[in-house]
């Protein structure tokens, strides 16, 4: 099967296995999983080389997922960046020569307007998707009822909007003004969590939910990303919800079967 652009119509195998890349600001993670969101092959990780222009991550990403490309039909990447069909706008993390460094114009020159699913698409020789990562995340836990947000906290923050069950068209909600000059994305990104401490970390956090609550109105959240794990379940509210970091991985196959808003 050779590769094609991501909107290709397909008559998927009722054991279609998809092969699920989760792109962070710290690492990279991959794994195959079947229909039944069961993964097949062990996960591989590799830590997010800096800096990562566009030709490095490509090969960073072959050389990952080299060995666990056999018998897969398709290919799903969660990327951390504004992605639109299929070309990346920006990716904060990656225009940095260096984690939680300054951004570099000639990084973030580098990636914008690079057509990542289509060279993603050609090392993998598969039909391949490319999204942000929390649209990703996402796939994997919407109920499919009302409006739904999912936040992922980690080198920064992702946010991603569903609709009755459909994907809503990607918009970067973090980088809007929050508090003390600083946007969302910063103000609740890694950096700043190790900086500030964890209770203020979490005040803020608990801020944040209540000011894209106060603007979106939706109906529940769900959050992820690594950093996740320092909250706990009391501390996302009562429309809020914990999902697990596997969650990255495994909403590379629902990402097939969602529909999207463009």
């Amino acid at each position: 099967m050779t590769g094609t652009d991501s909107d290709t119509d397909t008559t998927w195998p009722a054991d279609v296995l998809t092969l699920c890349i989760d792109i962070g600001g710290s690492g990279f993670k991959a794994s195959v999983v079947n229909s039944q969101g069961v993964a097949t092959t062990e996960r591989v990780r590799v830590d997010t080389p800096y800096p990562c222009p566009p030709d490095r991550f490509v090969a960073t990403v072959r050389d990952l997922v080299a060995p666990q490309l056999a018998g897969a039909h398709r290919a799903s990447v969660g990327f951390p960046g504004l992605i639109r069909q299929g070309r990346v706008i920006e990716v904060p993390s990656l225009s940095r020569s260096q984690y939680g460094g300054e951004r570099d114009l000639d990084l973030a020159h580098a990636w914008e307007g690079f057509d990542l699913s289509h060279a993603l698409a050609q090392v993998f020789q598969l039909p391949t998707k490319v999204v942000n990562d929390a649209d990703m995340q996402g796939c994997a836990v919407v109920r499919g009822q009302g409006l739904e947000f999912v936040m992922t906290l980690g080198t920064g923050v992702g946010t991603a909007l569903f609709s009755d069950g459909a994907l809503l068209p990607h918009l970067e909600l973090s980088h809007a003004p929050f508090r003390d000059g600083l946007s969302f994305d910063l103000t609740l990104g890694n950096a700043q969590r190790k900086k500030d401490g964890h209770e203020k970390w979490v005040k803020n956090v608990k801020r944040a939910i209540k000011a894209w609550d106060e603007t979106l109105f939706f109906d529940h959240l769900y959050v992820g990303g690594g950093n996740a794990k320092y909250l706990s379940a009391s501390e996302v509210g009562p429309k809020g919800e914990l999902i697990p970091n596997s969650s990255g991985i495994l909403g590379g196959v629902r990402l097939w079967e969602i529909s999207h808003i463009d």
